[in-house]
């Protein structure tokens, strides 16, 4: 019997330390894994900011008039076209 209740605990305590170590391997695998989150929350918030840069009105104008050369057309040449009625 003795033999018996010493396997036992032999195989408890193996077990016991199996798990511990798998639990303690699984808490820094999410904590990485977290730290990624983190990390990737930081880029989209850089690019979301990079983002509105680029697409901001002042800019697209500058970028239009200096780099293509493009102009505003003046208000004779500007026709209004009005959508027919099935598309309104």
């Amino acid at each position: 019997m003795t033999r018996v209740n010493l396997l036992l605990t032999l195989a408890c305590a193996l077990s016991l330390v199996t798990s511990r170590h798998e639990a303690r391997r699984r808490f820094v695998e999410l904590e990485r894994e977290q730290a990624k989150a983190r990390q990737l929350d930081v880029e989209y918030g850089q690019l979301e900011l990079e983002q509105s840069t680029w697409a901001m009105p002042a800019r697209i104008e500058r970028v239009a008039r200096d780099e293509l050369h493009l102009q505003l057309p003046s208000a004779s040449r500007v026709e209004v076209v009005a959508l027919p009625e099935a598309a309104r």
